[in-house]
């Protein structure tokens, strides 16, 4: 089921920790105590027989009835997706068991990535130019998403975004359109599309000097290396 129907976001909730544990009988103690210590790993079943040294039938009546008392459950290993892994209830998966944020399921999550995309690619394009927290924000606050995501998280698909020459990454010269974004800060423009088959054309922008230059930590508006000094700048101006 995907994440974006309901509030089940990347915040999972975790299963209740008051569980019948005391009625556990000397076999399913035994097993539920090994499951456990592997606390977010979780274990592989043949790995699990091996430590608890109990015959199959045994620990297959164990496993029953431990998933019954919901006090362990399965989870999808994505590193080996045919093993039946098992973890206790009270914790989620790592990402190295759940393959993280961009995984539900153990499956790579392409409707909720693609939905991102499309969501910061609009958020960038409605402002012209925004900051990488300016584009958590919104989306963090957008009444239609139903997950929280990370500034990490935006990081990665504005990555993307920039990989598909939708948007560009540059530095805030403090005026402008750049006037509410602090100078020298990394903010994110996007390229507007014009042409046909509706291909991104970044033109002069794409070349701004501030955004590779040098001097940009040294550069102020009034300073001895300015924006209005700059030839280079100017040029781009020009251009």
């Amino acid at each position: 089921m995907s994440r974006l129907q309901g509030p089940s976001s990347l915040k999972r909730k975790r299963p209740e920790v008051n569980s019948p544990a005391q009625s556990l009988t000397e076999h399913e103690r035994l097993l539920y105590d090994v499951i456990r210590s592997k606390q977010d790993i979780g274990i592989w079943t043949r790995d699990m027989k091996k430590e608890a040294k109990l015959p199959d039938n045994v620990v297959n009546k164990s496993l029953k009835a431990l998933q019954v008392k919901k006090l362990i459950k399965e989870v999808v290993n994505i590193q080996n997706k045919g093993r039946k892994h098992f973890m206790a209830t009270e914790f989620e998966p790592s990402k190295e068991i759940s393959g993280g944020a961009w995984y539900l399921e153990g499956s790579l999550d392409t409707e909720f990535i693609e939905s991102l995309k499309q969501l910061c690619k609009r958020q960038i394009e409605r402002r012209g130019v925004a900051t990488l927290e300016e584009v958590t924000d919104s989306i963090n606050s957008y009444p239609a998403f139903n997950v929280d995501v990370t500034k990490q998280q935006i990081e990665e698909i504005l990555r993307t975004l920039i990989l598909d020459n939708v948007i560009m990454e540059v530095k805030s010269n403090g005026m402008g359109e750049f006037a509410s974004i602090p100078f020298g800060e990394v903010c994110y423009k996007y390229i507007s599309k014009a042409g046909l088959g509706g291909e991104p054309k970044a033109g002069a922008l794409a070349s701004i000097p501030c955004g590779v230059c040098p001097r940009i930590s040294q550069c102020t508006p009034d300073g001895i290396i300015s924006p209005k000094t700059c030839v280079y700048y100017q040029k781009w101006l020009d251009f």
